[in-house]
């Protein structure tokens, strides 16, 4: 009982996950921001494999997850701290776009209820052929926006860390259980299978230990 209920918590965790993954892969393709890009597409993968190893029973794929969950936390907190611009970070740079692209992020392109102002790009512009935003009024701030972003994702994750490793654990022992009476060790199923063949040698063995005996008592007879 345990078990299937961590596995069916687990299963809609990562369905949901799955969800959000690909939701914030497509804003940050038509954002241009090619390192979270590359960042999404790992994490899709291995919530692909996290739900193969929980309906399959494979241990193994649900601890990449689990592990993953943990780098992702990590990677979404430095995704806060970036568009908050905390420690250093500014959101003006370029780090996330691999100096390919001058955009920001979809967010503070196209955020509704803010009045842009487009400035068209000098020199030899944008590569991609589009304005970029000068500045923005809004109600809400884009920065703002992605983190919140990446707040759900690390809920997410701590979440799917947490289910990750009560199914492993449960995996284990169901594992060891079935072990322990036979179920995944040869042995008992050769101890099994050669019990007849004994019994029949050991039928085939008397006969032939009785013969010479029979042999001694007719020739005494005689």
């Amino acid at each position: 009982m345990g078990s299937c209920s961590g596995r069916c918590a687990l299963i809609v965790l990562c369905t949901f996950q799955l969800v959000t993954a690909l939701e914030r892969q497509v804003f940050d393709f038509l954002g241009y921001q090619w390192v979270p890009i590359l960042a999404n597409f790992a994490h899709i993968v291995v919530i692909i494999l996290g739900l193969f190893g929980t309906i399959q029973y494979r241990p193994r794929y649900v601890v990449v997850y689990t592990v993953w969950t943990a780098i992702w936390v990590t990677w979404n907190i430095f995704i806060i701290c970036f568009y908050l611009e905390v420690g250093g970070l500014s959101q003006d740079s370029e780090l996330l776009t691999f100096s390919l692209s001058q955009h920001r992020s979809w967010w503070h392109e196209h955020w509704p209820g803010c009045l842009h102002e487009e400035v068209p790009a000098a020199g030899l512009g944008d590569p991609h052929g589009q304005a970029l935003v000068s500045g923005a009024i809004c109600a809400l701030e884009p920065s703002s926006v992605e983190a919140l972003h990446s707040g759900l994702q690390i809920l997410i994750a701590l979440l799917g860390f947490v289910c990750g490793c009560y199914v492993v654990s449960v995996f284990t022992e169901e594992e060891d259980s079935f072990d322990f009476i036979g179920g995944f060790d040869p042995f008992p199923l050769y101890h099994v299978n050669e019990k007849p063949s004994s019994l029949l040698s050991k039928q085939a063995y008397f006969p032939t230990a009785q013969t010479p005996l029979r042999c001694q008592q007719t020739s005494t007879r005689r």
